[in-house]
C-alpha cells in the first residue's frame, strides 16, 4: 500500500472513528483501525468493537493498493501535530508503515489486515431512507434519556418506530421518559410499522454523522437478523460512488423495551407555561444548594407564580419566583434538577408547558409551539 492524503481529510475521518474504537479490550486488534487503499483512488477507513462498527473513506492519491491495522489513537495523536499539508503513507515489512508531511518522516508499528474482525455487511435489499435533519433533530431531544445502567439491558437503547408517514424516538431509564414523533414524511420502504431498538453508542455516532452530512441528505437505514445500518452520505461526494456515503452497523439489542405507551399522560393535566429561558436559568442557578446525589429540588405552585427552591444544610439555600399564568390549586413537587435543565437545553422554543396532574403523579413538558414534531417529556416526582 502506497498512497498521498490531505492532513484535513484524514483528520476528520479519524475523529469520526474514535467513538468506536475499543480501548478497554483483551484483543488488541480492537484499538486499531483498519485501512485500506482502492485502486479507484479511495483510502477506506474501518473501526469496530464488535458491538458496533463504522467505515469511512476519504480521498487519496492511490500509488499501489493494499491495507494495514493501524493503531487508532497514536496515529490520531500524531496526524492532529502534523503542519497542513499532504501525508504519504507507505506500509513496509513486517506491518510498520511510514509517514511523510512536510519535514516530518516517521516510522509506526502496525498489524496485520487478516487480524482485523469482518464487518457487518449492508443488506443488498429491504433498505428504508429516512431524512437527515429530522433524524438528527431527534436523537438530540432523546438520546440524554437513554439509560446508562449496562444492568437494565433493554433501556440502554432508543426505540425506533417507523410508519409509511411518520418517525418515532422514544427513550428512557426508568425515572423519564422523552417521546418525540415526526408527522408527514414519506418514508420509502415503510410500508408498516416497523421497530428497532437502537444502542445507545451507535445513537451517539449516528448524531455525529448526522451532524457531517448534507442537511437535505437522506440516510438508508436497513437491519438483519444480528445488525441495524445506518448508510450516512458524505457531503460533497458523488451519490453511489465507493466512498461516498460513511457505514454505521450496530448490533441489535435483545429483549422487550418497555410499553412505553402506558407512561404517557392520558388525563387532562394542569398547564403551567414558562419562559423556556427563565426557567433554565433558574434552575441552574437554585441546583447550587441541592443535594449532590438526588440534585432535588422543590417546584411550588402558586396562583400566578412559579417558585423554584432548594436546600442543603451544609451549603444553604436558594429559592426564585418565576411569573406564570397558573390558575390551579396550590402544589409542591420534587424533580431532580438535573432532568429538568437536560429538556430546557435541546428545546428550541421560547415558551415551554410543564403539566402536572397532583403531587404524586408524573409531570410532562413539551413546547407549546410545534415545530412539526410532537415533543413530549415525561418525569417522574421525587419524595420531599
Amino acid at each position: 500500500m502506497e498512497i498521498t492524503v490531505r492532513k484535513s481529510d484524514l483528520l476528520q475521518e479519524l475523529l469520526l472513528l474514535q467513538g468506536v474504537v475499543e480501548r478497554k479490550t483483551t484483543m488488541p486488534i480492537l484499538a486499531n483501525i483498519l485501512a485500506e487503499a482502492t485502486p479507484e483512488g479511495k483510502l477506506l477507513l474501518a473501526a469496530t468493537d464488535l458491538e458496533l462498527g463504522l467505515q469511512s473513506a476519504c480521498a487519496a492519491t492511490v500509488k499501489k493498493s493494499g491495507a494495514c491495522a493501524l493503531p487508532a489513537r497514536r496515529l490520531l495523536d500524531y496526524v492532529r501535530l502534523l503542519p497542513e499539508a499532504d501525508i504519504a503513507l507507505k506500509r513496509l515489512e513486517n506491518h510498520w508503515v511510514s509517514l511523510r508531511c512536510g519535514r516530518a518522516n516517521t516510522r509506526m508499528v502496525g498489524m496485520s489486515r487478516e487480524n482485523f474482525p469482518e464487518l457487518a455487511v449492508f443488506p443488498p435489499a429491504g433498505a428504508i431512507t429516512l431524512p437527515a435533519a429530522p433524524l438528527r433533530a431527534m436523537i438530540q431531544k432523546t438520546i440524554f434519556a437513554i439509560s446508562s445502567e449496562e444492568t437494565r439491558y433493554t433501556l440502554n437503547g432508543a426505540l425506533l418506530v417507523l410508519k409509511p408517514s411518520s418517525l418515532a424516538l422514544v427513550a428512557t431509564d426508568g425515572h423519564r421518559l422523552a417521546h418525540i414523533v415526526q408527522d408527514q414524511l414519506a418514508l420509502g420502504g415503510v410500508t408498516a410499522e416497523l421497530r428497532a431498538l437502537v444502542p445507545r453508542k451507535a445513537m451517539a455516532e449516528l448524531l455525529g454523522l448526522l451532524e457531517e452530512a448534507p442537511a437535505e441528505a437522506a440516510v438508508e437505514f436497513a437491519q438483519d437478523d444480528t445488525h441495524l445500518f445506518f448508510r450516512v452520505p458524505l457531503a460533497g461526494a458523488e451519490p453511489g460512488a465507493e466512498g461516498s456515503r460513511r457505514l454505521l452497523s450496530a448490533r441489535k439489542l435483545t429483549g422487550q423495551f418497555p410499553n412505553f405507551e402506558a407512561v404517557l399522560p392520558k388525563a387532562p393535566m394542569v398547564p403551567v407555561p414558562l419562559n423556556r429561558q427563565e426557567f433554565m436559568d433558574s434552575i441552574k442557578r437554585v441546583a447550587q444548594f441541592a443535594d449532590e446525589r438526588s440534585h432535588l429540588i422543590r417546584v411550588r405552585l402558586e396562583e400566578n407564580k412559579v417558585i423554584v427552591a432548594s436546600s442543603n444544610s451544609d451549603m444553604g439555600e436558594s429559592d426564585e419566583e418565576l411569573a406564570t399564568a397558573y390558575t390551579g390549586a396550590p402544589m409542591l413537587i420534587g424533580f431532580n434538577s438535573a432532568y429538568l435543565q437536560q429538556f430546557l437545553e435541546v428545546v428550541d422554543e421560547d415558551e415551554v408547558l410543564l403539566e402536572v396532574k397532583d403531587e404524586n403523579s408524573a409531570g410532562q413538558l413539551r413546547p407549546n409551539a410545534s415545530d412539526g414534531a410532537q415533543y413530549r417529556y415525561v418525569v417522574m416526582p421525587m419524595r420531599i
